[in-house]
């Protein structure tokens, strides 16, 4: 009785780290979508997480808020003010004095505003001039401010790193609900990241053979 006997090569030097170097580039291209995968849901600081008067944190809400006069407020109906917000029951407002330049909200990266919840004295109006890298790429609708919480919407669909609300009477409005969307890559850069991936490994595949 013959017994077939099958002979296994072992894996060249060259294969085996081609092969872990291969699943470590599939890896990285999910850990790359996942990790961009949460920044696609908007972002709508309240305010009311603040919880005491004064001026708005530095980092609230990962934006730089350093360079601006904006104050953190609780207002009560039985206040009589109308700086209602539209959520909650806190808001912000610039500081007495304040001049648009102390306004200045930046976000961390390039993003997509959406736009914030205004009230306040009907003598005021509100409208948000949009930067990115220090040029002005939009400027929104004037608003007129009233008792009645109303959303003025950016009108800019664009991608912003900074935001001024310009106000010919600041410190006689509020505002509150602000809200953003971090920028997320388009579908084609997913694409292209994935054909790269998979480019640099066939040609890692390829330089493994030629050096078996």
């Amino acid at each position: 009785m013959f017994h077939k006997i099958v002979i296994r090569s072992a894996p060249s030097p060259a294969q085996a780290p081609t092969k872990h170097l291969t699943h470590a580039l599939a890896a990285a291209a999910i850990a790359a979508l996942a990790a961009f995968a949460p920044l696609a849901s908007a972002t709508v600081l309240t305010f009311d997480d603040i919880g005491s008067p004064d001026f708005v944190p530095a980092n609230y809400g990962g934006l730089d808020w350093s360079s601006s006069t904006w104050l953190s407020f609780e207002n009560l109906p039985a206040d009589g003010l109308p700086y209602t917000p539209h959520s909650g029951t806190w808001v912000v407002g610039a500081d007495w004095g304040s001049v648009d330049a102390d306004t200045t909200i930046r976000f961390a990266g390039a993003s997509h505003f959406d736009g914030a919840w205004f009230s306040g004295y009907d003598t005021s109006s509100v409208t948000f001039q949009l930067y990115l890298g220090n040029q002005l790429v939009g400027t929104s609708a004037s608003l007129a401010t009233s008792a009645t919480s109303t959303f003025l919407s950016a009108g800019y669909s664009g991608l912003i790193d900074k935001v001024v609300v310009s106000s010919n009477a600041h410190a006689f409005y509020a505002m509150d609900d602000f809200t953003f969307t971090a920028a997320v890559p388009e579908p084609q850069t997913y694409a292209l990241m994935l054909a790269g991936l998979v480019a640099v490994g066939a040609f890692v595949r390829v330089s493994a053979r030629r050096r078996a």
